[in-house]
């Protein structure tokens, strides 16, 4: 039997820790290395590099990385992935290998390109497919000790190397699919080893300091361990790695380029200390089409925020957004937004805790109906308005914002490649096999707890969450952590009771996903992002706290599990 293939992580976005290569490096045993450098908010900064230079488009951060650690990687043997091309994977490549000559080091550089269709759609500054991770097994299996790509989903990272260590044919669905939830949980580096965890509070004092990257001990069947480097801060076990399997999916099919994974036969063991094991996971043929992201120029956007200070705060931001209003009638902004903010507290012993924020945020297709129109009609209310009149910051000239959305084209029309260290390129063919995903009807619930005495009380003292963002929607996954509290939640948080608890949500299309063997339900919330994180359309606009957010709201909970 194969031995197991020990991946790891070091970043979860362009601008993670800097050090986390080095760490994971020397902190133990790796046979593959990984870096996840894109999101749809970094695709749209790499392509706003670009315009200012063709030659840019990648995360360049990732090259100053290896300047300090490609030498111990060769040393170690250890392989390194990474997305870090952005939009520009052969410029990425050609770098690395020219740091590479200048460190004496002698590694075998291959990129993965055929993602990019921004030619394809005129205006966008940047469209491009999520390949799956056959190009990158192509590349490793021709002897490359560092692949570099633009697009991939970010668990073709783990994919791209189990497929090639283990010698799986693309049908072993399987097996790939235990691939992608590994890689699913390691993608976002330390949210896996207690980062950004709903119980960080029941851990030692400074536990949660510097967590460790994670990394996932792979075997030839697709099962894994979920782990981390002896010593790290930190800590793995089935809540840290049910968050983390929760995070920006949707329904139990969880569909990509090589694998549609079925999320409702994850089976999820301790298997010792800071150790989770991951089985069972059953996969389905991809779909026919492959999901790309296109970023476009959605406009300008400015916003000033008005600080009310001490009484009468709702009359003060009625005079206000009266004045405003009437100074921008001449050029009306497209859209304007006005929020109030109510962090003031009644006899505070600060200024600022005696302060609300009104928050005013404009956006239009030209700049100047959102630049010196605002900043002049802000401004000039300075001696003109309420009592206490002043604002967090002058507003400044407008600039520009972008909007994601996501379109869907066959398999075929795409270039997959694999482009090798001596120059040779590989064509990485469309799967034989597609099924058209399907919604998976709801299980059946566990047996509702018996009646008995109840306490008003946050969600969250019995149930975890995560949430996060896929364009314009959110999804909030919401866990339980025994039986007890999973009979109630799975009958208790049904998508009304959702929508009473979230009202922003209370007129969007909710859809609740039912998984029992996570003990989990998870929601997604379609439209509340707006056009998407670079649009900025609400507070959270990742809705990173939303499910933090529901945790806190009070509703009746069975006294026993309080």
């Amino acid at each position: 039997m194969t031995a197991p293939l020990r991946i790891g992580n070091a970043s979860g976005f362009y601008g993670d820790r800097f050090d986390a290569l080095r760490e994971m490096l020397t902190g133990g045993e790796l046979d593959v290395l990984t870096g996840d450098y894109l999101a749809e908010l970094t695709m749209l900064i790499l392509a706003r590099d670009r315009l200012k230079d063709p030659s840019a488009g990648y995360a360049r951060t990732f090259l100053r990385q290896l300047e300090e650690c490609l030498g111990l990687a060769h040393e170690r043997g250890v392989r390194i992935v990474a997305n870090a091309g952005g939009l520009n994977p052969a410029g990425l490549a050609g770098a690395v290998r020219e740091l590479a000559g200048r460190l004496g080091v002698p590694v075998r550089v291959a990129h993965v390109e055929g993602d990019d269709l921004t030619a394809r759609y005129p205006g966008s500054l940047a469209a491009h497919a999520y390949l799956g991770g056959f190009g990158i097994a192509a590349c490793l299996r021709e002897g490359a000790d560092v692949v570099v790509t633009g697009r991939v989903t970010d668990a073709a990272l783990v994919t791209g190397p189990a497929a090639a260590h283990f010698g799986w044919a693309a049908t072993e669905y399987d097996r790939l699919a235990g691939a992608v939830v590994a890689g699913h949980v390691l993608e976002c580096g330390t949210q896996a080893t207690g980062g950004n965890y709903a119980f960080f509070g029941e851990r030692p004092p400074g536990d949660l300091l510097r967590p460790g990257f994670p990394l996932a001990e792979l075997h030839e069947d697709g099962g894994s361990v979920i782990t981390k480097h002896p010593g790290t801060g930190g800590f793995v076990d089935v809540g840290t790695v049910t968050a983390q399997l929760l995070y920006e999916t949707g329904g139990a099919r969880y569909a990509g380029p090589d694998v549609t994974a079925r999320l409702d036969t994850v089976r999820l063991t301790r298997d010792g200390p800071d150790r989770v094991r991951i089985d069972g996971v059953r996969g389905e043929a991809p779909p026919p089409t492959l999901k790309a992201g296109l970023n476009r120029l959605g406009g300008f956007r400015n916003e000033v925020v008005f600080v009310l200070t001490g009484l009468d705060v709702e009359a003060k931001a009625d005079l206000v957004r009266e004045q405003m209003t009437g100074a921008l009638a001449t050029s009306p902004p497209a859209e304007t937004r006005w929020e109030l903010v109510r962090t003031d507290r009644p006899d505070a012993d600060t200024e600022e805790t005696a302060s609300a924020l009104l928050r005013l945020v404009v956006r239009d297709p030209g700049q100047e109906a959102v630049g010196r129109a605002l900043s002049g009609a802000a401004i000039e209310l300075a001696l003109a308005s309420y009592p206490g009149f002043h604002v967090l910051a002058p507003p400044g000239k407008g600039a520009p914002y972008g909007v994601f959305e996501d379109v869907y084209v066959p398999h075929g029309s795409v270039d997959h490649v694999a482009v090798l260290h001596d120059g040779r390129r590989i064509p990485v063919g469309p799967p034989h096999d597609t099924t058209a995903v399907a919604v998976v009807p709801e299980p059946e619930l566990p047996e509702p707890p018996a009646p008995g005495p109840v306490r008003r009380a946050p969600l969250g003292l019995v149930a975890g969450a995560r949430s996060g963002d896929k364009g314009g929607n959110a999804n909030v996954g919401v866990w339980a952590r025994d039986d007890d509290a999973w009979r109630w939640l799975a009958h208790e948080l049904t998508v009304e009771r959702f929508r009473e608890l979230i009202p922003e949500a209370a007129a969007l299309p909710v859809t609740r996903h039912v998984l029992p063997r996570l003990r989990a339900l998870n929601f997604v919330v379609e439209g509340i992002l707006g056009e998407g994180v670079a649009a900025q359309a609400r507070f959270d606009p990742q809705a990173k706290a939303l499910g933090e957010w529901l945790r806190s709201r009070r509703l009746d909970i069975p006294e026993a599990l309080l």
